[in-house]
């Protein structure tokens, strides 16, 4: 009874393997990998040197002291640097994600609905017109057939 079991599984991941959203995901996860290394590079060497034009060029430095010192690991720090570089970097991602891939494909499928609905509008007007034509055509047989049934 196992032996009937295991193909219809693996059949099963093969198909959940080769599906298309399988295949999108991870090249998506795989580019987003690449491009954090990216955002983040930006991030240390553009953001950090100007943040350091004001005071240190590491954002992790920036951090406030709740207790009464706080001198290596004792005292209680919050690190609020490290949450407003890890704010800037998903800014810029979600920045450039937007602006050179949601965007132009946004404008690139409304342009194909565009040319879709031009394309269908075109199809009614040539089915009206021809519609128009064969009642035509219906109205002169008629005329003619009666002309031919007076003159007999």
């Amino acid at each position: 009874m196992s032996a009937k079991k295991d193909p219809s599984v693996l059949q099963g991941f093969k198909a959940f393997l080769m599906r298309g959203n399988v295949i999108d995901l991870a090249v998506a996860v795989v580019i987003g990998a690449a491009f954090t290394n990216i955002v983040n590079a930006l991030v240390k060497g553009i953001i950090n040197p100007l943040v350091g034009a004001i005071g240190t060029q590491n954002l992790d430095n920036y951090s406030t002291c709740l207790s009464a010192s706080c001198h290596g690991t004792h005292g209680i720090q919050l690190m609020w640097g490290s949450v407003l570089g890890a704010a800037l970097s998903f800014l810029i991602t979600a920045t450039v994600v937007y602006f050179l891939m949601v965007l132009p494909m946004s404008k690139y499928l409304a342009r194909q609905a565009a040319r879709k609905a031009a394309r269908e509008g075109t199809k009614e007007v040539i089915e009206v017109t021809e519609l128009e034509v064969l009642k035509e055509i219906r109205d002169v047989l008629v005329a003619q057939r009666s002309a031919g049934r007076e003159d007999h």
